[in-house]
């Protein structure tokens, strides 16, 4: 029976094969294996003869049996019997020869099975196949190539039939015609010869030890006869290529005498070859087996070869080598190996051959022949050993190579010379400063690219890392190369062009540096006199400095050239070993914690000069100090290419020169700086003033001195003179210098001992400054236009007025050319262009201005308001974007607005009263009011700052009025609404200032607060409302607080001011303005008309004349006035309005909601209204149509309409609250019946033209109209809360649709119980009567909002909870399925609201759920899901025993639902199933475990549903299950695995649950077979797929017992139509399944 049970399987899995999907292919392959894997013999056998019983079989389809066959072959190996295998061998053999004809994936197969059963049956297979192989008649293809692979996987058992194979194999040589066949023979040969090789290289194992090398000699040689004499000389490429590589492992087998004898055409014939492939690998490789034979066995004739060897070899090494290419790669490999062998036996012959090679210019010849140099001088280092010198004179000729390969090839070979010796040798210097230079290269970005990089692309940023790399790696890891290094490298730390290799030079000699102190300190000492080309210590300070100050160029050179400079402290100086100890590892430190974005340069500048400082102070040797100044003065046009390492090179030097007391060398070096320096540079002028700044700390005159000579001496008068006046524009060296010393003199004036400069301001210092800049020729006073003239004048001015600030509180100051100065400043200022900002000169004068308005004496007022008048109208007039295109123009912009502030904050702190005051705003008025917004914007920017500043810094001493306060509020106030809203903040801001300002004029104290003024900054939000009449109503608070605060003296100020407001070029302004007034003004009466029709026409008739929103409001509030005695009337006037209300008519409705009680009365009227008139009549659609359309009535529609603008009015919040539930009420009776409601024919044309502009924005749709309606309302009576709540999910969109409005209403009675549960009573209370309704929309709707409160224990609170359930439980019996249903759903939802309430009424709850299970007027089973639902929330609440009788009814009742195709019903009915296990414990246990038996596959299969509801469903039911199987395996494993948000393996849970299952319960192996095969015709494809791998899983771990529960013939053949099933996942597991099916043999 075992037998046929593998071989029903097998034949099943076999018959499958012709699949078309690969990955089933692949899983039928795999799960024969794992049948093969039990039962080897069986399986094969099955395969045997389904193979044979299948001759037509398509070889496709035999491949995949074969590959299985070899696989379990492979495996099984050891276990396998002989007949078996000779079953398998002769089936293979057949099999791999059957047809004559090559098909190679079918034959390869059969081959693959003899390989694999050849490794141990090695007898049997060669018994078979040399049948096969008969003398005289040319074998099969795959016979050739089953011996070349069994030669190499079994070489002990192969190589004693090698001479008998190649004895007849010889022969048939000269009988293949067919170029396959000789390559086949080529391809043998070479395994052969391989398998012979190791055979022989391991005689020690070898079962036969006498096997000799002459044993095989003479076979292999006569086959050589033919491949090279015959075979090679084909026309076909790739025969050629397989006779090479035969040739190769041949020539070590050949008699020695033979090869000898062969190697004058054998070199000379597989070199030609060279010339006829593209790929030359299988060639270089043959060729270095042939010479490596050659050379071991000592042949003579090699000799003769070589000059043709390397001519032939050279080239490969120079070709290309495309990195993306193996073989490529592999070729040049191997073409190195055979210089290799060339350069050990004849190394004069091959140098000979390649120096003169790196002369020739071409980069391909100079490249490779580099790439030869450096594997001779690895590979055969004693025989180069006495070739050194030569080799190094070589090397000259690449080392002036430009070409970027040449290089890296050249630093490559410099690499290998320096291990093996080369550089110690005269003009090994050369070589590293070579690698050096390489090192110094610029670092190029280099372009993206799409492919890696190969060696025709070679930037020269990777010669450059490859050359640092090299460095480092001969400096740190050859020891030889000590000596060399040390202290040769010093030299290149100072010359300019080894600036880019600072960092990795650095770091070598660091390490060598270190070695040396190791070694001792006359070893590290460097002795200066015997290395004179070595830089002074002096050089060495001011290089590592210097390049310092940038310290993450270069890769990081700052910390590397500290570094370096600490450990050379003792060559420096021998005072500053331990103070640089201390210093430099904090500086280093500094910058590994900061990157080059967050340091901060200024700063760490300030730090080096800190240090340099520092160690002046330690040396304190002035002859020292000397030398380093000289030195540093040496080294400054070095720098000239780095212009910011050369600025701060002269700050350096103006420390060095300050620390110095020769007096001589101060002078001589300022001289000097003035004489050389580039004046064209902005930089280097920055750094020449800076280092006379720092100078004059210790010597001011002497500077000062030196700054006058300069002018007087004869290098400056060249450049002055009065032909330079009329030299072309752009010749400005004279400007430039001038700007310079102009520079100089400020930066002297700043730095300059406090006790000192006041003296020398006036005297020396501006009087040169102004000589400087201004120019006269013939006596009259030319204009300069230079930029940075002006700009260095103004920085001067700058630091000259800071000057004199610092040293004014020790010594007063009065500054006689205050008023000159900042005249020239504005002349400055007036001459910048008004369309953009161009220069910094704007600001820069500015700021001057600010520091000079700061000195004595004050300006005089009218130069003060000047100054005021041209900084304002410099700036606040640039156009909007200030022509700012760039992020430097941004940060310009900023710098100028900040700039006047500044100056702005200053002239206001010298006169801090209204006064003062008042005069600034006198200029920045027009600009406050101006008609372009960024001007506005500008201006109140600058108002906002001034009076917050003017706040801060007010200091009253007596009580005073403040008597501008009116004229300052009727400027700003109406600005709170500036169309611009960016404006309006700032313009509540001055409000709030001035009203502080008032406050602490009138004696209250600074930190006072004011609960009225502070009201303002909460009407911030409502400033940036886009809703007009949210920030007029704003606007309208505005004004109250203003009124409250405002002293009565000020009142007509204000309202004067306010007047001109109207006038204002802002429409918003001006309307501001109006609300502000009639805030301030208090009506006094209203007056009267007789006709309310004529006169509400009238009013409705002006404001469409009026433009002028102010006057319309006006006309609003008429409206008020009249309603308030004529309400009736007026509502039924605009009542009579044509729908839609055009705005005017809404704004009128809205004025309506000015006072609570008129209010309540207008609420109430219009309830009346709707309340009395039906809400729709039902028409024909058409004449003849049978079906009627629900259209509105128009009075409820405009009772609607009205209802809506009055609530939107902030005012009827009142009156709102006070009728909330009637309110409620009728407007959501009103939503319910307008759900699907048209509008009449007459409106639906207006609502389709909508084109007039007077037409209010709001839809007319009843329903949507009602809607918004009841949103309003609940959001004036304070329900904003519930408004947000529904929106969020969608509820009031739901509401208007007849599908969604059950939904939008629990949604709003969710949000009313949460939000507003106190108005429940009454709302309940009113909506009662409404459950027996004509209309059933209406009792749908109180149903659904019932139904929704019932859920929440508010009820409970409210004590509504038994009301609620008895008028619910009253409509069971309702003609409507809805009513019903939601009637199931509020009495389930008692469950959550009052669930200590559900125990009472336990039986009544689930008789009513049962009767909905059992409804039968419920053709979609809705009334079903309801009760489910239901259930599942009742059951944990209600009594034991009322849920124990129906138990096993409701469980049989649901069962079918667990296969719904709708989810939501899958999903109820398995979580109900759930929460039912929890009451099968006593006389239920065994029933209801059948129930569970019955439902398991079920549950766990639909782990596999599409829908996550279904799922987790799924695993609540399984948790619950688990406990009453009682298997505490399967309880752990549900109650670990299915938790909801936890991943799940499926297929181990599956396995680990049907194993479980199995042990504890195996008679139910049976009914989950068969319950699982009814899935397999599921529409679900997971399901499909997942029902097979149940039953695989099962079978797996059941017991043979067990096993004889399942009808097998049955179930393979269920598996067999699920192997035909469309989807490829079901078909996998269908076979997988199989394969587990072993079990059953």
């Amino acid at each position: 029976m075992a037998e046929s049970n593998v071989k029903k399987l097998a034949t099943t899995l076999i018959d499958a094969v012709t699949d078309k999907d690969p990955l089933v292919q692949e899983q039928l392959c795999n799960s024969l294996c794992y049948l093969g894997e039990s039962k080897a013999e069986e399986t094969l056998n099955a395969c045997d003869e389904y193979l044979r019983q299948h001759e037509k079989l398509a070889y496709p389809y035999r491949v995949i049996i074969l590959k299985a066959m070899e696989m379990i072959v492979k495996n099984n190996i050891d276990e396998l019997d002989r007949s078996t295998a000779k079953i398998v061998i002769i089936l293979a053999s057949n099999e791999m020869t059957k047809s004559k004809e090559l098909i190679l994936d079918w034959q390869q197969a059969a081959s693959s099975v003899l390989v694999a059963v050849g490794k141990r049956f090695i007898n049997k297979v060669m018994e078979e196949v040399l049948t096969k192989f008969q003398p005289g008649i040319l074998p099969h293809y795959f016979v050739m190539q089953t011996f070349a692979n069994l030669s190499i996987t079994n070489v002990f058992g192969m190589v004693p039939f090698l001479n008998s194979i190649l004895s007849t194999m010889l022969p048939m040589l000269n009988l293949a015609r067919q170029d396959q066949m000789k390559s086949i023979f080529c391809f043998a040969l070479q395994h052969f010869s391989d398998s012979i090789l190791e055979y022989l290289a391991n005689l020690d194992q070898a079962p036969d030890p006498t096997v000799r090398k002459d044993t095989f000699s003479t076979e292999i040689f006569s086959a050589y006869d033919v491949l090279f004499n015959h075979w090679l000389q084909s026309r076909e490429a790739k025969l050629r290529l397989a006779v090479v590589e035969a040739l190769g492992p041949m020539s070590h087998l050949l008699p020695n005498e033979k090869l000898e004898e062969q190697l004058p055409k054998l070199i000379p014939g597989i070199i030609a070859l060279y010339r006829k492939h593209a790929e030359t690998f299988y060639v270089s490789k043959s060729l270095g087996q042939i010479l490596e034979a050659s050379v071991n066995m000592g042949s003579r004739t090699l000799e003769v070869q070589v000059d043709m060897l390397l001519a032939a070899l050279h080239p490969q090494i120079c070709a290309p080598v495309d990195s993306l290419n193996p073989l490529v790669i592999k070729n040049h490999n191997e073409v190195l190996r055979c210089f290799t062998i060339l350069a050990c036996s004849f190394p004069d012959r091959l140098l000979a051959f390649l120096l003169p090679k790196l002369e020739n210019n071409n980069e391909r010849i100079r490249v490779g022949t580099l790439h030869i140099m450096r594997q001779v001088i690895n590979s055969a280092s004693a025989q180069m050993e006495i070739k050194k010198p030569f080799i190094l004179s070589a090397m000259k000729f690449p080392l002036l190579d430009t070409n970027n390969k040449v290089k890296r090839a050249v630093v490559q070979a410099i690499s290998a010379m320096a291990h093996h010796g080369y550089l110690e040798q005269p003009g090994g210097e050369m070589m590293i400063e070579y690698i050096l230079r390489q090192c110094a290269l610029p670092l190029e970005p280099v372009p993206k690219k799409q492919f890696p990089e190969t060696e025709d692309f070679l930037a020269s940023d990777s010669v450059r890392t490859i050359s640092i790399n090299t460095l480092y790696l001969i400096s740190t890891t050859v020891d030889r190369m000590n000596d060399v290094l040390w202290p040769y490298l010093l030299e290149f730390l100072i010359p300019v062009q080894f600036t880019n290799a600072l960092t990795p030079l650095c770091k070598s000699l660091m390490h060598l540096a270190m070695k040396r102190q190791e070694e001792g300190e006359n070893s590290f000492l460097i002795q200066y006199d015997s290395n004179v080309n070595l830089p002074s210590p002096f050089a060495l300070t001011t290089r590592l400095l210097i390049v310092s100050s940038h310290p993450y160029l270069g890769e990081g050179r700052g910390a590397a050239s500290l570094r370096l400079l600490n450990v050379l402290h003792l060559n420096i100086h021998p005072l500053l070993g331990q103070r640089w100890k201390k210093t430099i590892p904090p500086l280093v430190n500094y910058l590994e914690e900061h990157n080059e974005e967050t340091l901060s340069q200024k700063e760490w500048e300030e730090k080096l000069l800190m240090f340099l400082r520092d160690t002046l102070i330690v040396v304190s040797d002035n002859t020292w100090i000397c030398q380093l100044s000289l030195e540093m003065c040496k080294q400054l046009n070095c720098y000239n290419g780095t212009p910011l390492e050369k600025n701060f090179l002269y700050k350096c030097i103006g420390t060095t020169l300050g620390a110095t007391s020769n007096k001589e060398i101060v002078k001589k070096h300022l001289q000097e700086l003035l004489e050389t320096a580039r004046y064209q540079e902005e930089v280097e002028r920055e750094g020449l003033s800076c280092a006379f700044g720092i100078c004059a700390i210790n010597h001011l005159d002497d500077t000062l001195i030196k700054l006058e000579d300069f002018v007087k001496s004869d290098i400056f008068r060249k450049s002055v003179g009065i032909f330079n006046i009329f030299k072309d524009r752009s010749d400005t060296e004279v400007d430039k210098v001038k700007s310079t010393l102009i520079l100089c003199y400020g930066q002297v004036a700043m730095h300059a001992p406090q006790e000192l400069v006041l003296a020398r301001i006036e005297s020396h210092i501006l009087r040169n400054v102004f000589q400087y800049f201004n120019t006269k020729v013939l006596g009259i006073k030319v204009e300069t236009k230079d930029e940075t003239l002006k700009l260095c004048l103004i920085r001067s001015i700058c630091m000259i007025s800071q000057a004199i600030c610092k040293s004014v509180p020790s010594s007063p100051f009065v500054f006689s050319q205050k008023a000159e100065l900042v005249a020239q400043m504005m002349e400055f200022i007036r001459a910048e262009p008004m369309d953009f900002l161009k220069t910094a000169i704007r600001k820069r004068a500015m700021i001057a201005c600010t520091y000079l308005s700061t000195l004595e004496p004050p300006l005089e007022d009218l130069d003060k308001a000047e100054l005021v008048h041209s900084c304002l109208h410099s700036v606040l007039a640039l156009p909007s974007d200030a022509g700012i295109t760039s992020s430097c123009q941004q940060i310009l912009y900023f710098d100028t607005m900040t700039a006047l502030m500044d100056l702005l904050t200053s002239l206001l702190l010298r006169n801090l009263t209204p006064r003062g005051l008042q005069n600034m705003f006198e200029h920045l008025t027009p600009w406050i009011k101006s008609p372009k917004g960024h001007e506005r914007e500008r201006a109140l920017g600058l108002s906002a700052y001034l009076l917050r500043y003017f706040l801060e810094h007010l200091n009253v001493i007596a009580i005073v009025p403040f008597h501008n306060l009116g004229l300052l509020v009727g400027i700003f106030s109406p600005r709170c609404a500036d169309s611009l809203p960016s404006l309006r903040h700032d313009a509540l801001d001055c409000v709030y200032s001035l009203l502080y300002i008032q406050l602490f004029y009138e004696g209250f104290a600074q930190d006072y607060q004011d609960e009225v003024a502070e009201k303002l900054l909460s009407l911030k939000d409502s400033l940036s409302d886009p809703n007009v009449t949210v920030l007029f109503h704003t606007c309208y608070s505005i004004a109250q607080i203003i009124g409250k605060r405002l002293p009565p003296d000020q009142f007509i100020s204000l309202l004067l001011t306010t007047f001109e407001g109207l006038k204002d070029p802002d429409l918003n302004c001006a309307r501001a303005a109006t609300v502000i007034i009639n805030c301030l003004l208090k009506e006094r009466g209203a007056v009267l008309l007789e006709k309310v029709p004529e006169i509400v026409g009238l009013i409705h008739g002006k404001l469409c004349e009026v433009k002028d929103e102010h006057v319309a409001k006006a006309i609003q509030q008429s409206v008020y006035l009249l309603a308030s005695q004529h309400r009736a009337a007026v509502v039924a006037s605009l009542l009579a309005s044509p729908l839609p209300f055009d705005s005017h008519t809404c704004s009128l409705w809205r004025a309506l909601a000015t006072e609570p009680t008129l209010t309540s009365q207008v609420l109430e009227l219009l309830l009346d209204k709707m309340n009395k008139d039906v809400p729709f009549t039902e028409n024909k659609s058409f004449l003849l149509s049978s079906t009627y359309d629900r259209v509105a009535t128009v009075i409820p529609l405009a009772a609607t309409c009205a209802l809506y603008e009055i609530m939107s009015a902030p005012e009827s919040g009142a009156a709102v609250l006070g009728l909330y539930p009637e309110l409620f009420v009728t407007l959501l009776l009103r939503v319910s019946c307008t759900v699907g409601v048209q509008l009449p024919r007459n409106l639906q044309a207006k609502e389709r033209k909508g084109a007039s502009s007077r037409l209010a924005p709001r839809n007319l749709e009843p329903c949507s109209c009602a809607v918004e309606t009841l949103q309003a309302m609940l959001f004036r009576g304070g329900s904003g809360e519930v408004i947000t709540y529904v929106g969020l999910d969608g509820g009031w969109e739901l509401m208007k649709t007849s599908e969604g409005h059950e939904e939008g209403v629990t949604l709003l009675a969710r949000a009313m119980a949460k939000h507003s549960g106190p108005k429940l009573p009454l709302i309940v209370k009113t909506l009662i009567p409404v459950l027996s309704s004509v209309y059933e929309i209406q009792r749908i709707t109180t149903t659904a909002y019932f139904a929704e409160l019932l859920s929440s224990n508010v009820v409970n609170d409210l004590i509504l909870l038994e009301s609620l359930l008895e008028n619910t439980m009253g409509r069971q019996k309702d003609v409507c399925t809805h009513v019903r249903r939601l009637v199931l759903r509020g009495l389930a939802n008692i469950a959550t609201g009052s669930p200590d309430k559900v125990r009472k009424h336990g039986s009544q709850l689930l008789t009513a759920m049962i009767n909905g299970l059992d409804d039968k007027d419920d053709p979609h089973n809705l009334m079903a899901l309801e009760a489910m639902l239901g259930l599942s929330r009742l059951l944990d609440l209600v009594e034991e025993w009322d849920v124990r009788s129906i138990l096993l009814h409701i469980t049989i009742r649901i069962r079918p639902f667990f296969d719904n195709e709708r989810d939501e019903f899958r999903s109820s009915s398995i979580n109900l199933f759930g929460h039912l296990n929890k009451f099968c414990h006593g006389n239920c246990e065994d029933v209801f475990f059948e129930q569970i038996i019955n439902g398991l596959v079920s549950l766990l299969l639909h782990l596999q549903d599409l829908k996550p509801p279904v799922v987790s469903a799924c695993k609540f039911a399984l948790r619950m299950c688990g406990p009453n199987m009682g298997c505490e395996e399967l309880t752990a494993l549900f109650e670990k695995q299915l938790h909801d948000g936890r991943g799940l393996h499926f297929g181990e849970f599956m396995n680990d649950t049907s194993k479980y299952l199995m042990q504890n319960f195996p008679d139910t192996l049976g009914r989950l077979i068969n319950t699982n095969l009814f899935y397999f015709k599921s529409c679900w494809e997971d399901i499909r797929a997942a029902a097979p791998m149940f039953i695989g899983f099962l079978v797996l771990h059941a017991d043979k017992v067990a096993c004889e529960q399942v009808d097998l013939k049955q179930l393979i053949s269920a598996l067999q139509l699920l192997l035909k099933d469309p989807a490829p996942t079901v078909r996998i597991k269908a076979a997988e399944t199989l394969g587990c099916l072993v079990k059953f043999a």
